[in-house]
This record gives structure tokens, C-alpha cells and sequence, in this order.
């Protein structure tokens, strides 16, 4: 069986064999493993997968792509015995299906490992890293890649709009890879981004997150400096050189630095930044000097540095300025970041993945911008692990000063963790409050869903904030919008 210290005790089953026909994933009903089971599935191996939670629309994704799935964990699950087992990360150690992994001496491998060795082994791997950010700066990288006609891989955390999918083998020869800090598996605790090979590396933003598997800032930053140093003498980094600790992390790196941000002198640096209705415009100066004036249909500041970062990357692969230019113009962006998802009365709904303080309060600059002179309702569950915790609890306060409204969801609590360390939307909509914030707490979405009503009016954009599904919130709410019970 795997214990605690099952990686000392089976050292030789965490490989790859070498020769590979039925990979079996466990937990892969997550988006990742999803994609990645596809993607194993066009590779043209026998795949076969289990998830404690096998349904739609998951279940008719795998199914339709051929993937034989079985519901529940058991030892059952690996006959006929596969060849390859790979770990999802929801996999913990006392998985009856994990144990009897362990007991059949079956190689296994997390997904970061399965994804390194099957996809990214002689590509360039471009892996984009950080707090911030990471999941619209890797989409737009690929599209703008793919734009230019170099076909590329990537395996991202979100849907890219232009390719509706979040996966892509790719004929070409870079691979884009949304590079995760979160830990890779229970026998292996490092961060994802160590499996995934950099060549050119982003690190957009290094703050405290993840506080259910990082102590403090200090061990966030021993992950991202390992990262830095595997990028080799000949790759490169592209860093946000705005955050004093980015600029601290990438110092020692061996490898050519290429700083981006609004601090002059850097080599790629934001001036004259406007956000319109229409996108965000910008100059951008390279080396000092001024390459352009370009439009980003994503709006705000945090997406024009994402463009900027890009715009290094592409420079470094030879990409030419004009199709940038018509990238940036025509990226259809990404599901649940800043995505509209209708517009009913005149009411318009926004879902977006912000939870982090910081992500909340660039989120919410960027839409009171782009959306000059309407009332902003912002609606937030706290619903990571770090959220959940008190951890975040005064950065939240400051975090939602450009909305008119807020509407706070009480959150689930944490298994394990004292009430004094878990956090309390009562208690933020409180300091909302001092700081002169219309605020309120709601201990359920049916509740936030009966007060919109009475409030809301022609107009209106209503930004909901979560990682979640939210009780599918924003569809209930368009819903409410078409029926004219909001008038």
C-alpha cells in the first residue's frame, strides 16, 4: 500500500516504461486530466480513466472521445492491468484505487510528469508562470502562435475561446503551457511548473497564495526560484519587473531576463495606457524605444501588461509586429475571464474567475473602466482554499472599492479548520462598510438571487466573482433577466 513515505517505499514505480499501449488516469473528471486523456487518446493510446464523480457534461465529453470510464475508485478499475497509471491531483493516499495501484506494482506518474514526457519532450516548452494572470496570458499566446501559423501545442486552465477547447497537440514546433504553482500530486508535493521543461519562461506577479499548501510568501518564493533556475543559458525569462519580488526571484537566473511593466527603462514597458469601451489601447516601447500604439479587446491594465508579456515571448520567436498587432485585435479571449455572458434588459452579466484580493481589485478596475458611467454590482463567493481562510481577510477589504454594490456569499466552511482561522464575509461586508461600500452578506445563492431584483435596473453590469460554478448563479440570473422579473 502507499503511505505517508510510499515514495521512499516504491521509488522505482513513480516512471514511465518504455513501452506504453493503456494508460489508466485516476480522477479524470478534472479539466486537466480531461484534456489530458484526450489528448493521450489522439496520441493513440488505450485509455481508460475513474473519477468519483462521473457525469455530465465530463462523462459525455470522455465518453464521446472513446475513453471508457468507471465510476467510483476500486481495485476493479485496474483490470485488465494498464500499463501506465497516471495520479490526478485530487488523489489522496488513502484512495482505495491508489492502494491497490501500489499493491499491483503498476508504474505511475502524476499528470504534470505524463504531460512532459508525452507532449513536451522535443518541443519548446514556453511555460507561463505566476499568481496572475496565468491563464489569459498562455490562451493569448497560443492564439497569437497559432495566428502566425506555427501551430502550437498547449495545455491551459481555461477554455480558449478560438480554439473552444483548453487542449491542442499541435503539429508546430513551441507548446504552451499554463505553468501551476499548486502542488503535483500526494506523493510528490513540489509545484506542477517543475515537470514542464521552460525554454522561455513568463512570470507575470509572485504574491502569497495558496495557503493550504504554501506557509507563507517565503516558501511561494522558493517554488518560483526553482522554476527559474531550470530555464537553461540559452532560453529566456520574460518578468514582470514591477513586482519587487519577481525582480528579486529572477536575479540569479542563467539565462537572458527580459523585464516588461510600466517602470521606465525596462525592455518592454506599458506608456499612455487607456481603457475604452471598445479595449484597452496602449504604447508599447521596446529597449526605450517606441514600437507602436496597439488595441487589446481585453480590457484593463493587468491585460495589457498579459499582452505585453506575450508580445516579449513572440519577439523572441521571430513573430512580426503586424500579426501581433491583428492578435491582440481579434482575441476572442477566455471563458470565465471578464466573459459576458448576456446581455437581458439592458442588464449585462459578467462571469470571471477572480478570488485573490489583488485579482479582484484589477478585475473590478478594469470593468468600471471599460464600462464608464454604469453601476458595477459585484457579486463574490469566496470559495478557494486560500479565500475560505482568514488569511486574506483585510486584503479583501480593499479590494472592491470600484464597485457601486457588492453582494457577498457566506462560504462553505473548511473541513479541519478553526471558526478563529476561517474567513468571514460578514465581517468583510463590515469593513466594507467603514469604508463607505454598499455591502451585503448572504449565507446562500438563492438568497443573493432573491435580492437582485429589487435592485437592479437598466444598465447595470453585474460581475460575478468566483472559481466556481456558483450554483450556476449567472444563467439563473439571465434567466430571472428574460422572464422580466428584473425590470
Amino acid at each position: 500500500m502507499f503511505s505517508s513515505n510510499s515514495v521512499l517505499l516504491n521509488p522505482s514505480l513513480n516512471h514511465i516504461p518504455a513501452r506504453v499501449h493503456h494508460i489508466h488516469l485516476m480522477g479524470v473528471c478534472g479539466t486537466g486530466m480531461a484534456a489530458l486523456a484526450g489528448m493521450l487518446k489522439s496520441a493513440g493510446f488505450a485509455v481508460t480513466g475513474s473519477d468519483a464523480n462521473v457525469y455530465p457534461p465530463m462523462s459525455d465529453f470522455l465518453a464521446g472521445l472513446g475513453i471508457l470510464l468507471m465510476s467510483g475508485y476500486s481495485a476493479d478499475n485496474l483490470l485488465p492491468r494498464p500499463d501506465l497509471v497516471v495520479v490526478g491531483n485530487v488523489i489522496t493516499v488513502k484512495n482505495p484505487e491508489a492502494q491497490a495501484l501500489a499493491s499491483a506494482g503498476i508504474p505511475y506518474v502524476s499528470f504534470p510528469q505524463a504531460l512532459g514526457h508525452f507532449f513536451l519532450r522535443g518541443k519548446q516548452s514556453l511555460v507561463v508562470a505566476g499568481t496572475h494572470g496565468k491563464t489569459t496570458t498562455s490562451s493569448m499566446l497560443a492564439t497569437l502562435l497559432d495566428l502566425a501559423g506555427l501551430a502550437p501545442g498547449f495545455m491551459i486552465g481555461g477554455i480558449v475561446q478560438s480554439f473552444a477547447s483548453n487542449h491542442h497537440i499541435g503539429s508546430g514546433n513551441y507548446f504552451v503551457v499554463e505553468g501551476d504553482e499548486y502542488d503535483t500530486a500526494f506523493f510528490d508535493k513540489g509545484p506542477k511548473f517543475l515537470h514542464y521543461q521552460p525554454r522561455i519562461a513568463i512570470i507575470t506577479s509572485i504574491e502569497f497564495d495558496h495557503a493550504d499548501i504554501y506557509a507563507d510568501l517565503a516558501a511561494v518564493k522558493v517554488a518560483f526560484a526553482k522554476l527559474v533556475a531550470l530555464v537553461p543559458e540559452d532560453g529566456a525569462i520574460i518578468a514582470c519587473l514591477d513586482h519587487p519580488v519577481v525582480r528579486e526571484i529572477v536575479g540569479p537566473a542563467r539565462c537572458p531576463v527580459y523585464g516588461y511593466g510600466e517602470t521606465p527603462g525596462l525592455a518592454w514597458s506599458l506608456a499612455d495606457l487607456e481603457v475604452t469601451p471598445a479595449g484597452t489601447v496602449f504604447t508599447v516601447m521596446k529597449q526605450g524605444k517606441m514600437l507602436g500604439r496597439f488595441t487589446s479587446v481585453m480590457p484593463g491594465r493587468h491585460n495589457a501588461l498579459n499582452a505585453l508579456a506575450v508580445m516579449a515571448v513572440l519577439d523572441l520567436v521571430g513573430v512580426n509586429t503586424e500579426v501581433v498587432a491583428q492578435g491582440l485585435l481579434t482575441f476572442a479571449g477566455v471563458k470565465r475571464r471578464q466573459e459576458v455572458r448576456g446581455t437581458v434588459n439592458g442588464i449585462t452579466v459578467i462571469d470571471d474567475f477572480a478570488h485573490h484580493p489583488t485579482a479582484v481589485r484589477e478585475t473590478l478596475a478594469a470593468l468600471a473602466a471599460a464600462y464608464s458611467g454604469r453601476r458595477l454590482i459585484t457579486v463574490f463567493e469566496p470559495r478557494t482554499n486560500s479565500s475560505r481562510r482568514k488569511v486574506f481577510q483585510e486584503a479583501y477589504a480593499g479590494a472592491f472599492d470600484q464597485a457601486n454594490i457588492i453582494l457577498v456569499r457566506e462560504p462553505v466552511p473548511l473541513a479541519n479548520i478553526s471558526e478563529d482561522q476561517s474567513f468571514s464575509s460578514a465581517q468583510l461586508v463590515d469593513n466594507l462598510r467603514s469604508r463607505g461600500l454598499d455591502a451585503h452578506c448572504f449565507s446562500s445563492t438563492d438568497a443573493i438571487l432573491d435580492y437582485l431584483p429589487g435592485i437592479l435596473a437598466t444598465g447595470d453590469v453585474v460581475a460575478i466573482l468566483s472559481n466556481g460554478g456558483f450554483d450556476n448563479i449567472h444563467s439563473r440570473l439571465l434567466d430571472q433577466l428574460a422572464s422580466h422579473q428584473i425590470l
